[in-house]
């Protein structure tokens, strides 16, 4: 349900902050700082959350329709 897809949002999001402070090691850029910074338009920042979280859900809908298929024809 929506509290499923929330949380596998929240968990994609974790593992692509980890992987950017990962590769930001070295580079010169205050990681911390380019994270917790708010951004300029707190609108554009809340519509790029939506847009990335509704595609998040088409994803993970498509994935589950494609296996019941496999699983129909399968039988």
């Amino acid at each position: 349900g929506a509290r499923f897809v929330h949380m596998v949002y929240c968990f994609a999001r974790y593992v692509m902050i980890e992987d950017m402070r990962k590769l930001s090691v070295g580079t010169g850029i205050p990681f911390a700082e380019a994270v917790k910074r708010r951004p300029k338009d707190m609108y554009i920042a809340k519509a790029r959350h939506r847009v990335a979280y509704n595609k998040l859900l088409q994803i993970l809908q498509r994935e589950d329709f494609v296996m019941q298929e496999y699983g129909k024809k399968a039988r």
